[in-house]
Protein backbone atom coordinates (compact mmCIF):
# COMPACT_ATOMS: atom_id res chain seq x y z
CA UNK A 1 0.00 0.00 0.00
CA UNK A 2 2.85 2.61 1.03
CA UNK A 3 4.44 1.58 -2.31
CA UNK A 4 1.21 2.56 -4.12
CA UNK A 5 0.95 5.47 -2.37
CA UNK A 6 4.21 6.46 -3.04
CA UNK A 7 3.59 5.92 -6.80
CA UNK A 8 0.25 7.91 -6.77
CA UNK A 9 2.23 11.27 -5.72
CA UNK A 10 4.83 10.78 -8.06
CA UNK A 11 2.88 10.81 -10.65
CA UNK A 12 0.73 13.16 -9.64
CA UNK A 13 3.84 15.60 -9.07
CA UNK A 14 4.85 14.76 -12.71
CA UNK A 15 1.61 15.39 -14.14
CA UNK A 16 1.20 19.14 -12.39
CA UNK A 17 4.57 19.63 -14.18
CA UNK A 18 3.43 18.40 -17.68
CA UNK A 19 0.28 20.68 -17.57
CA UNK A 20 2.20 23.28 -16.95
CA UNK A 21 4.34 22.74 -19.67
CA UNK A 22 1.46 21.73 -22.13
CA UNK A 23 -0.96 24.07 -21.36
CA UNK A 24 -3.45 21.61 -20.32
CA UNK A 25 -6.76 20.41 -18.64
CA UNK A 26 -8.11 17.41 -17.02
CA UNK A 27 -11.42 16.48 -17.80
CA UNK A 28 -12.91 13.75 -16.29
CA UNK A 29 -16.51 11.99 -16.25
CA UNK A 30 -17.65 11.24 -13.01
CA UNK A 31 -17.46 7.39 -13.83
CA UNK A 32 -13.35 7.80 -13.91
CA UNK A 33 -11.78 5.67 -11.27
CA UNK A 34 -11.13 8.17 -7.73
CA UNK A 35 -7.42 8.49 -8.72
CA UNK A 36 -8.35 10.18 -12.12
CA UNK A 37 -11.16 12.47 -10.30
CA UNK A 38 -9.24 13.60 -7.71
CA UNK A 39 -6.46 15.36 -10.03
CA UNK A 40 -8.80 16.31 -12.61
CA UNK A 41 -9.42 20.37 -12.96
CA UNK A 42 -13.29 19.66 -13.81
CA UNK A 43 -15.46 16.61 -13.35
CA UNK A 44 -18.79 16.07 -14.68
CA UNK A 45 -21.42 14.36 -16.91
CA UNK A 46 -21.24 14.29 -20.67
CA UNK A 47 -23.10 18.05 -20.71
CA UNK A 48 -20.98 19.46 -18.08
CA UNK A 49 -17.60 18.14 -19.74
CA UNK A 50 -18.59 19.26 -23.50
CA UNK A 51 -19.89 22.68 -22.37
CA UNK A 52 -16.19 22.97 -19.84
CA UNK A 53 -14.18 21.74 -23.38
CA UNK A 54 -16.12 24.55 -25.51
CA UNK A 55 -15.38 27.32 -23.59
CA UNK A 56 -11.64 25.87 -21.79
CA UNK A 57 -8.49 28.95 -22.74
CA UNK A 58 -6.62 25.70 -22.46
CA UNK A 59 -4.26 24.39 -25.57
CA UNK A 60 -4.84 20.54 -24.43
CA UNK A 61 -7.60 18.54 -23.01
CA UNK A 62 -7.21 16.03 -21.73
CA UNK A 63 -10.64 14.18 -21.68
CA UNK A 64 -10.90 11.19 -19.47
CA UNK A 65 -13.89 9.44 -20.49
CA UNK A 66 -14.72 7.19 -23.21
CA UNK A 67 -14.14 7.89 -27.00
CA UNK A 68 -17.26 9.41 -28.12
CA UNK A 69 -16.48 12.33 -25.15
CA UNK A 70 -12.58 12.57 -26.64
CA UNK A 71 -14.71 13.51 -30.08
CA UNK A 72 -17.40 15.70 -28.54
CA UNK A 73 -14.60 17.93 -27.26
CA UNK A 74 -12.61 18.19 -30.78
CA UNK A 75 -15.98 19.03 -32.39
CA UNK A 76 -16.34 22.04 -30.24
CA UNK A 77 -12.63 22.71 -29.82
CA UNK A 78 -11.43 22.33 -33.20
CA UNK A 79 -8.33 23.84 -32.81
CA UNK A 80 -7.22 22.41 -29.20
CA UNK A 81 -4.94 19.64 -28.76
CA UNK A 82 -7.42 16.78 -27.23
CA UNK A 83 -5.77 13.40 -26.08
CA UNK A 84 -7.66 10.79 -24.12
CA UNK A 85 -5.37 8.35 -21.53
CA UNK A 86 -6.49 4.85 -23.74
CA UNK A 87 -8.14 4.63 -27.22
CA UNK A 88 -9.96 1.36 -26.37
CA UNK A 89 -12.12 3.11 -23.77
CA UNK A 90 -15.13 3.03 -26.49
CA UNK A 91 -19.36 2.63 -25.63
CA UNK A 92 -20.85 -0.32 -26.58
CA UNK A 93 -24.20 1.97 -26.43
CA UNK A 94 -22.96 4.26 -28.82
CA UNK A 95 -21.71 1.38 -31.29
CA UNK A 96 -25.29 -0.01 -31.24
CA UNK A 97 -26.15 2.89 -33.77
CA UNK A 98 -24.47 3.37 -37.13
CA UNK A 99 -24.96 6.07 -40.43
CA UNK A 100 -26.49 3.37 -42.46
CA UNK A 101 -29.06 2.51 -40.14
CA UNK A 102 -29.86 6.20 -39.28
CA UNK A 103 -30.49 7.20 -42.78
CA UNK A 104 -33.16 4.17 -43.29
CA UNK A 105 -34.86 5.26 -40.41
CA UNK A 106 -35.00 8.95 -41.08
CA UNK A 107 -36.01 7.99 -44.85
CA UNK A 108 -38.97 6.06 -43.17
CA UNK A 109 -39.76 9.03 -41.41
CA UNK A 110 -39.14 11.56 -43.60
CA UNK A 111 -40.37 14.08 -40.79
CA UNK A 112 -38.94 13.57 -38.27
CA UNK A 113 -35.94 14.90 -36.61
CA UNK A 114 -33.29 13.13 -35.42
CA UNK A 115 -32.12 13.69 -31.62
CA UNK A 116 -28.84 12.23 -30.86
CA UNK A 117 -28.04 11.27 -27.29
CA UNK A 118 -24.42 12.42 -26.74
CA UNK A 119 -23.40 8.83 -26.26
CA UNK A 120 -23.18 8.76 -30.04
CA UNK A 121 -20.42 8.84 -32.59
CA UNK A 122 -19.55 11.78 -34.49
CA UNK A 123 -20.26 10.51 -37.93
CA UNK A 124 -23.65 9.60 -36.23
CA UNK A 125 -23.83 12.72 -35.06
CA UNK A 126 -22.91 14.71 -38.90
CA UNK A 127 -26.57 13.13 -39.42
CA UNK A 128 -28.19 14.23 -36.40
CA UNK A 129 -29.99 17.85 -36.15
CA UNK A 130 -29.67 18.42 -32.41
CA UNK A 131 -27.79 16.37 -30.01
CA UNK A 132 -28.86 15.87 -25.86
CA UNK A 133 -27.29 14.37 -22.65
CA UNK A 134 -29.79 12.98 -20.19
CA UNK A 135 -29.40 16.21 -18.36
CA UNK A 136 -31.15 18.14 -20.51
CA UNK A 137 -33.21 15.78 -23.11
CA UNK A 138 -36.76 16.63 -22.56
CA UNK A 139 -35.94 20.32 -22.67
CA UNK A 140 -34.29 19.32 -26.03
CA UNK A 141 -36.93 17.43 -27.28
CA UNK A 142 -39.40 19.64 -26.28
CA UNK A 143 -37.32 22.56 -28.19
CA UNK A 144 -37.40 20.81 -31.77
CA UNK A 145 -39.74 22.12 -34.05
CA UNK A 146 -41.29 18.86 -35.08
CA UNK A 147 -44.00 16.51 -34.02
CA UNK A 148 -41.59 13.20 -34.61
CA UNK A 149 -39.08 12.49 -32.99
CA UNK A 150 -36.01 9.70 -34.17
CA UNK A 151 -34.55 9.10 -30.52
CA UNK A 152 -31.21 7.33 -31.02
CA UNK A 153 -29.55 5.07 -29.39
CA UNK A 154 -30.48 4.22 -25.74
CA UNK A 155 -34.02 2.87 -25.59
CA UNK A 156 -34.19 3.36 -21.96
CA UNK A 157 -33.70 6.96 -21.60
CA UNK A 158 -35.70 7.08 -24.66
CA UNK A 159 -38.60 5.30 -22.91
CA UNK A 160 -38.17 7.61 -19.75
CA UNK A 161 -38.46 10.98 -21.43
CA UNK A 162 -41.15 9.77 -23.38
CA UNK A 163 -43.47 10.48 -20.76
CA UNK A 164 -42.59 13.95 -20.88
CA UNK A 165 -43.30 14.61 -24.02
CA UNK A 166 -46.91 14.80 -26.59
CA UNK A 167 -44.56 14.25 -29.28
CA UNK A 168 -44.37 10.25 -30.81
CA UNK A 169 -41.29 9.33 -30.33
CA UNK A 170 -39.41 6.89 -32.40
CA UNK A 171 -37.04 4.75 -30.05
CA UNK A 172 -33.84 3.16 -31.01
CA UNK A 173 -33.11 -0.59 -29.99
CA UNK A 174 -29.67 0.53 -28.01
CA UNK A 175 -29.01 0.52 -24.52
CA UNK A 176 -26.03 0.96 -21.53
CA UNK A 177 -24.43 -2.55 -20.70
CA UNK A 178 -24.00 -1.18 -17.20
CA UNK A 179 -26.95 0.41 -16.41
CA UNK A 180 -29.18 -2.18 -18.20
CA UNK A 181 -28.22 -4.75 -15.61
CA UNK A 182 -29.63 -3.57 -12.53
CA UNK A 183 -32.82 -5.11 -12.39
CA UNK A 184 -36.18 -4.63 -9.82
CA UNK A 185 -34.55 -7.89 -7.82
CA UNK A 186 -31.45 -6.17 -6.93
CA UNK A 187 -33.26 -3.46 -6.25
CA UNK A 188 -35.47 -4.67 -3.77
CA UNK A 189 -32.81 -7.01 -1.91
CA UNK A 190 -31.21 -3.84 -1.19
CA UNK A 191 -34.50 -1.92 -0.12
CA UNK A 192 -34.48 -4.88 2.39
CA UNK A 193 -31.10 -4.38 3.85
CA UNK A 194 -31.51 -0.85 3.74
CA UNK A 195 -34.89 0.28 4.88
CA UNK A 196 -34.57 3.76 5.21
CA UNK A 197 -32.61 4.34 2.23
CA UNK A 198 -34.61 6.77 -0.76
CA UNK A 199 -33.39 4.65 -4.18
CA UNK A 200 -32.21 7.51 -6.92
CA UNK A 201 -31.50 5.68 -10.22
CA UNK A 202 -30.42 7.18 -13.68
CA UNK A 203 -32.79 6.86 -16.46
CA UNK A 204 -30.43 4.86 -18.39
CA UNK A 205 -31.73 2.13 -16.50
CA UNK A 206 -34.64 -0.48 -17.80
CA UNK A 207 -38.21 1.16 -16.91
CA UNK A 208 -39.41 -1.28 -14.69
CA UNK A 209 -36.39 -0.16 -12.20
CA UNK A 210 -36.62 3.53 -12.94
CA UNK A 211 -40.17 3.38 -11.54
CA UNK A 212 -39.07 2.32 -8.57
CA UNK A 213 -36.80 5.59 -7.68
CA UNK A 214 -37.71 8.13 -4.94
CA UNK A 215 -35.73 10.20 -7.35
CA UNK A 216 -34.49 9.54 -11.13
CA UNK A 217 -31.81 12.36 -13.26
CA UNK A 218 -28.96 12.18 -14.71
CA UNK A 219 -25.95 11.59 -12.77
CA UNK A 220 -25.23 15.75 -12.35
CA UNK A 221 -28.83 15.67 -10.62
CA UNK A 222 -28.19 13.16 -8.68
CA UNK A 223 -25.03 13.68 -7.29
CA UNK A 224 -27.11 17.47 -6.38
CA UNK A 225 -30.42 15.74 -4.77
CA UNK A 226 -27.95 13.37 -2.52
CA UNK A 227 -26.31 16.80 -1.47
CA UNK A 228 -29.02 18.51 -0.72
CA UNK A 229 -30.99 16.09 0.66
CA UNK A 230 -32.06 15.94 4.32
CA UNK A 231 -32.02 11.91 4.15
CA UNK A 232 -28.69 10.40 5.24
CA UNK A 233 -28.92 6.74 3.28
CA UNK A 234 -29.30 6.41 -0.15
CA UNK A 235 -29.30 3.34 -2.81
CA UNK A 236 -27.65 4.44 -5.62
CA UNK A 237 -28.59 3.34 -9.35
CA UNK A 238 -25.73 4.57 -11.62
CA UNK A 239 -22.15 4.04 -12.39
CA UNK A 240 -20.15 3.54 -9.38
CA UNK A 241 -17.39 6.19 -9.79
CA UNK A 242 -20.12 8.26 -8.92
CA UNK A 243 -19.42 7.57 -5.39
CA UNK A 244 -16.17 9.66 -5.21
CA UNK A 245 -18.37 12.73 -6.08
CA UNK A 246 -21.06 11.58 -3.62
CA UNK A 247 -18.72 10.97 -0.54
CA UNK A 248 -16.58 14.23 -1.27
CA UNK A 249 -20.54 15.78 -0.88
CA UNK A 250 -21.21 14.54 1.56
CA UNK A 251 -19.12 12.42 3.77
CA UNK A 252 -21.84 11.45 6.35
CA UNK A 253 -24.02 10.50 4.58
CA UNK A 254 -24.43 6.33 3.48
CA UNK A 255 -24.38 5.14 -0.18
CA UNK A 256 -24.65 1.85 -1.37
CA UNK A 257 -24.25 0.67 -4.78
CA UNK A 258 -27.68 -0.96 -6.32
CA UNK A 259 -25.27 -4.20 -7.48
CA UNK A 260 -21.75 -4.72 -7.50
CA UNK A 261 -22.23 -4.74 -11.30
CA UNK A 262 -22.81 -1.09 -11.42
CA UNK A 263 -19.05 -0.64 -12.82
CA UNK A 264 -18.62 0.39 -16.46
CA UNK A 265 -14.98 -1.18 -17.62
CA UNK A 266 -14.62 1.04 -20.40
CA UNK A 267 -14.29 4.09 -18.05
CA UNK A 268 -12.14 2.25 -16.10
CA UNK A 269 -9.60 1.69 -18.63
CA UNK A 270 -7.99 5.08 -18.20
CA UNK A 271 -5.64 5.13 -15.37
CA UNK A 272 -3.60 7.89 -13.98
CA UNK A 273 -0.32 6.49 -15.06
CA UNK A 274 -1.61 6.81 -18.57
CA UNK A 275 -3.09 10.11 -17.87
CA UNK A 276 0.66 11.19 -17.76
CA UNK A 277 1.75 9.08 -20.45
CA UNK A 278 -0.51 10.78 -22.53
CA UNK A 279 0.57 14.19 -21.77
CA UNK A 280 4.20 12.93 -22.35
CA UNK A 281 3.71 11.89 -25.46
CA UNK A 282 0.43 14.20 -26.69
CA UNK A 283 -0.84 10.45 -28.08
CA UNK A 284 -3.25 9.54 -28.70
CA UNK A 285 -4.72 12.20 -30.15
CA UNK A 286 -8.65 12.28 -31.17
CA UNK A 287 -9.17 13.38 -34.85
CA UNK A 288 -12.46 14.09 -36.48
CA UNK A 289 -12.51 14.33 -40.61
CA UNK A 290 -13.51 18.12 -40.98
CA UNK A 291 -16.44 17.65 -43.06
CA UNK A 292 -17.83 15.72 -40.16
CA UNK A 293 -16.98 17.62 -37.57
CA UNK A 294 -18.70 20.73 -39.20
CA UNK A 295 -22.14 18.34 -39.49
CA UNK A 296 -21.69 17.38 -35.73
CA UNK A 297 -20.91 20.70 -34.32
CA UNK A 298 -23.98 22.10 -35.71
CA UNK A 299 -25.43 19.33 -33.67
CA UNK A 300 -23.83 19.89 -30.31
CA UNK A 301 -23.94 23.56 -30.14
CA UNK A 302 -27.57 23.38 -30.96
CA UNK A 303 -27.94 21.45 -27.82
CA UNK A 304 -25.59 24.25 -26.41
CA UNK A 305 -28.17 26.59 -26.83
CA UNK A 306 -31.02 25.39 -24.98
CA UNK A 307 -31.87 26.65 -21.81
Amino acid sequence: MERKAEQLKELKEKLAVLKKERNAIILAHYYQRDEIQEVADFRGDSFLLAQKAASTDAETIVFCGVHFMGESAKILAPNKTVLIPDERAGCPMADMVNVDGLKALKAKHPNAKVVAYINTSADVKAETDICCTSANAVKVIESVDAEEIIWVPDKNLGHYVSQFTDKKIIIWEGYCNTHDMLTVKDVEEMRRLHPNAQFVVHPECRPEVVAMGDFVGSTTAIIKYCRESDCQEFIVGTEDGTGYQLRKDSPHKQFHFATKYLVCPNMKVNNLKKVVKCLETMQPQVYVPPHIADKARASLERMLQVK
